[in-house]
């Protein structure tokens, strides 16, 4: 048998669907802006954003515009 003319083996195709989840209200978020300016002031630190997650807050954006850092948070309305 010649080998050349041999295909890989292929798995078989497998058709997987995602769960669907249904949300029965619109999430309501919340959001905070923190400011620091790097020229005078530190980056929030671990324990910081380590005591911002425990309040819910999730930080979900960064920018910056030098000197200065904004940091972007949103969590769920409690």
């Amino acid at each position: 048998m010649n080998r050349a003319m041999e295909t890989p083996h292929q798995p078989p195709s497998v058709d997987v669907q995602p769960p669907m989840v249904y949300v029965t209200e619109d999430p309501a978020w919340e959001y905070q802006h923190l400011v620091r300016n790097l020229e005078t002031e530190r980056a929030p630190d671990v324990e910081e954003l380590n005591t911002l997650g425990a309040h819910g807050w999730e930080l979900v954006g960064v920018f910056a515009t030098p000197p200065s850092v904004h940091f972007y948070f949103k969590r769920l309305v409690r």
